[in-house]
């Protein structure tokens, strides 16, 4: 979508704006018209963005952030920059602690500190993850306390990486408790994306936790029959090929693979905190994606004869997917912490990482490698030490499969060619 001026007049402030949400809903509600301030506490990512970088790798972002610069987008340290703002969004998700539990005071302590702001006709929205309830909390307090403030959960739904292409692509959820806040919700966001999906605040909170922990169930069901096979001498990856060989209904099945990141593992176990501890199969989920970790640590000290005291173990990649620089809640860190615990040296690589260690020096001086992020780097390279590859990418498997008579009869059909 080109620069328009559907959001003419519309002044936004988004808190927390540098980030990896705040940060391309910013700059593509400026494209729109609006005039947009960005607000986040992080000076270095600030700065970033004043200069027209991306702090992050994002397709297309340093281009769209310039354009939007232009348009007068700015971003701010200080709070003050979010007074004159028409429409607050808000971009902090809930996080959980220690136990596992939803931190909810960290969304309050940070909405507490912008309520001064707030005002009759004003448009609070709430993007990021929320605790089931958390929208009702909040409702409540603003009726109480700042009535006529208008109040959306519109949450995100963009994947890392690509969020500037899917923000105007894929249908935007808005929910809210009235007609009137829905419609100014529903204005903002019908000026980027393509559809609106209306639900109530209840509907859009476990619709957000029930997406990403279905996408963390159906990985883990890959990491169990993953660990079910390496554990019994079986390859996976010759299994995982006659499955899904000619065999339409397992088109979708997902291959094996570290299963991380700030969303997945922490929204499922808040879906989990909200159903009382009885999501069940949220918590094998967390057993078997987390414990993939000590699986791949274990399998390296079996390579190198028992013991890790004193060897030299690689790790290709520790970003917590591929073709990506971020490291949040990354397994990759666990399962150096697993190899150095059991006394290796682990020396990391990772081409999008500046602070990682050289490719080349680290194929030659590991006495065993770890693939944990398959970066396209690492595709095609001469592994000659052991490998741990969960992936498959070093896995050369081949199926035999054999034509028969009735075979050649189908594909003959298939192609048109028996009358």
């Amino acid at each position: 979508m080109s620069e328009s001026d559907r959001l003419q007049g519309k002044f936004v402030a988004i808190i927390g704006g540098c980030g990896h949400v705040g940060l391309p809903l910013g700059v593509k509600l400026a494209l729109a018209g609006a005039s947009t301030r960005l607000v986040d506490i992080n000076q270095d990512a600030v700065d970033s963005v004043n200069a027209g970088r991306f702090p992050f790798l994002e397709k297309g972002g340093d281009d769209q952030l310039r354009r939007a610069l232009a348009r007068g987008l700015k971003a701010a340290a200080g709070p003050e920059a979010a007074g004159a703002a028409d429409v607050l969004i808000f971009v902090t998700g809930t996080p959980v602690d220690e136990h596992l539990n939803p931190k909810l005071s960290e969304v309050l302590r940070i909405f507490e500190l912008y309520e001064p702001f707030l005002g009759p006709g004003k448009l609070v929205v709430m993007r990021s993850t929320l605790f089931p309830g958390t929208m009702e909390h909040l409702h409540e307090r603003l009726t109480r306390s700042h009535p006529g403030v208008r109040i959306a959960f519109c949450p995100e739904r963009v994947a890392q990486g690509f969020a500037l292409d899917e923000i105007e692509t894929l249908p935007q959820i808005v929910s809210a408790f009235d007609d009137e806040s829905f419609k100014a919700a529903a204005e903002l966001f019908g000026a980027l994306a393509p559809a609106i999906v209306k639900l109530t605040p209840l509907e859009a909170e476990l619709t957000k936790l029930m997406a990403n922990s279905w996408r963390y169930l159906e990985f883990s069901i890959a990491n169990q029959f993953y660990l079910i096979c390496e554990s019994r001498g079986v390859s996976f990856q010759r299994v995982y090929k006659a499955i899904r060989h000619e065999y339409p209904r397992a088109a979708g099945y997902k291959a094996p693979g570290f299963a991380a990141g700030p969303c997945l593992f922490k929204d499922t176990m808040q879906l989990a905190s909200y159903f009382d501890n009885r999501f069940y199969l949220g918590h094998a989920a967390m057993l078997v994606n987390e414990g993939l970790a000590t699986f791949v640590a274990e399998r390296v000290k079996e390579k190198l004869g028992g013991s890790l005291w004193g060897r030299t173990v690689g790790l290709l990649g520790m970003s917590f997917k591929a073709e990506n620089d971020d490291v949040r809640d990354s397994l990759s860190f666990k399962v150096r912490k697993l190899l150095e615990f059991a006394g290796a040296h682990v020396l990391c690589a990772d081409p999008y990482l500046d602070w990682t260690m050289p490719l080349s020096a680290v194929l030659q001086e590991a006495e065993a490698l770890v693939l944990a992020t398959p970066h396209r780097e690492y595709r095609g390279l001469q592994i000659k030490v052991p490998v741990v590859d969960v992936w498959g990418i070093y896995e050369e498997t081949e199926l035999e499969v054999f034509r028969t008579e009735a075979g050649s009869e189908v594909d003959a059909a298939r192609h048109g060619s028996l009358g």
